[in-house]
């Protein structure tokens, strides 16, 4: 009979387009699923804040942008992964003229469900506002913030649109926590929009 002649055939010409591989003919292997690119950048954020509608510098608007990296590291464990903080960087700038700001820190993104989440952030922050120790020489519409730079702290609760788009509703703060003579801080509050790769 001509089966093994016609198989033998058929076996070679599919080796030699390329529609079977000697892997495939080794016999069954393991399925690997494809590699996913990692991604440095984790999420981009813009927004919009009231300038502290408590202090000197209210009535005044910023333009907040912010950048967060992917976690150093992951676990497993979904409640552990929660205490492994992403990298970010920022800035705030004032539409008006008053304190703008550029920050970097750590922040923590915690899942209440699958969409409502709550987020705390903390670093550091460098500002171009009123650093004068003396209160006579403070304008009275400047905040008067002691030095630079300062602590930045932040809290935000978030809504997630879909797979890539949330918004925030944030708070934060930037203060010396009493390191220099004066420290009137700022407490800013505003909404972002932000689109997680």
């Amino acid at each position: 009979m001509r089966v093994r002649p016609i198989l033998g055939s058929g076996l070679c010409l599919a080796l030699l387009t390329g529609a079977v591989t000697a892997a495939d003919i080794a016999g069954p292997h393991q399925y690997v699923p494809p590699m996913q690119p990692m991604s440095f950048v984790s999420e981009l954020r813009i927004g919009a804040s009231a300038q502290d509608p408590w202090s000197p510098e209210k009535g005044s608007a910023n333009i907040t942008g912010e950048i967060l990296f992917a976690k150093p590291f992951t676990t497993a464990d979904l409640f552990t992964s929660y205490f492994i903080p992403r990298p970010h960087l920022g800035g705030s700038l004032n539409t008006r003229g008053d304190t703008s700001f550029a920050f970097a820190g750590l922040s923590w993104t915690v899942d209440i469900t699958q969409r409502v989440f709550v987020e705390a952030s903390f670093g550091g922050a460098m500002h171009n506002g009123n650093t004068q120790s003396n209160p006579a020489l403070i304008p009275a519409d400047r905040s008067a913030l002691g030095c630079s730079p300062l602590f930045r702290e932040s809290g935000s609760i978030g809504y997630r649109l879909s797979q890539n788009w949330s918004v925030m509703a944030t708070v934060e703060h930037l203060s010396n926590a009493g390191a220099c003579n004066q420290n009137r801080g700022l407490t800013n509050v505003g909404a972002r929009l932000g689109y997680t790769f």
